[in-house]
């Protein structure tokens, strides 16, 4: 991993780099944020090296709006018609309130984890139609979900503007029939997984980053 006093981080670089991308609405991550953000650095498996996964915020008291990259500035990538997240502009951020060593008391818990952290609907709203823009989605509001990439049942971070997109509904889907992707049950396997311990927490963050359409292939779970 390059020193970050040496080099700017993979991921902001890869923003700056895109049209539009501004590094002010990714932040910067610190040496100490580098260092976590390591634990989600874990081999990717078949196709490839695995890539620092940036480290978020976390879970906020109160939640404010973030800024967005610029209108049109991003681009969908389609796997099998299915959509996937620009690299630039959503390469995911993890949560540091969620580690490997704490399972059992964040994602794993009963009880649940994520309607304590998730940020409310009057934020994510706002967020959700700035975003719609930095994709050039004009389809129904309704038919998309403003997705963590990394979801939240995997430590993703709530809030942070690298690891939340407006994902398009899936081919083949029906309009009027609100949101229904097929990334969030492979969501829900990892989850599963991580929690049995079958996985660890930063291989299904690789994999979810990597590719959600073959993650669970990469990681021997299909």
């Amino acid at each position: 991993m390059l020193s970050t006093r040496r080099a700017m981080p993979i991921v902001v670089l890869s923003c700056l780099l895109a049209a539009g991308c501004k590094s002010g609405s990714l932040g910067n991550l610190s040496p100490s944020e580098s260092a976590t953000s390591g634990a989600a650095s874990a081999s990717s498996g078949a196709g490839g090296a695995a890539r620092t996964i940036a480290v978020g915020a976390g879970p906020q008291k109160k939640y404010a709006v973030q800024q967005q990259p610029a209108a049109d500035s991003c681009h969908y990538r389609y796997e099998k018609g299915e959509p996937l997240e620009d690299l630039a502009c959503t390469p995911g951020a993890i949560s540091p309130a969620v580690t490997q060593a704490n399972l059992k008391t964040t994602i794993c818990r009963k009880g649940g984890y994520t309607s304590g952290v998730r940020p409310s609907t009057y934020v994510t709203g706002k967020e959700k139609k700035l975003n719609a823009a930095s994709y050039g989605y004009t389809g129904a509001m309704g038919e998309a979900e403003y997705d963590h990439l990394i979801s939240l049942q995997l430590g993703g971070d709530p809030n942070d503007p690298r690891n939340l997109w407006v994902e398009p509904s899936d081919p083949g889907h029906k309009r009027s029939q609100g949101v229904n992707n097929l990334k969030d049950p492979v969501e829900t396997k990892l989850h599963t997984a991580v929690c049995a311990g079958k996985v660890t927490l930063a291989q299904a963050q690789q994999a979810i980053v990597t590719d959600w359409t073959t993650a669970l292939t990469r990681l021997g779970l299909s």
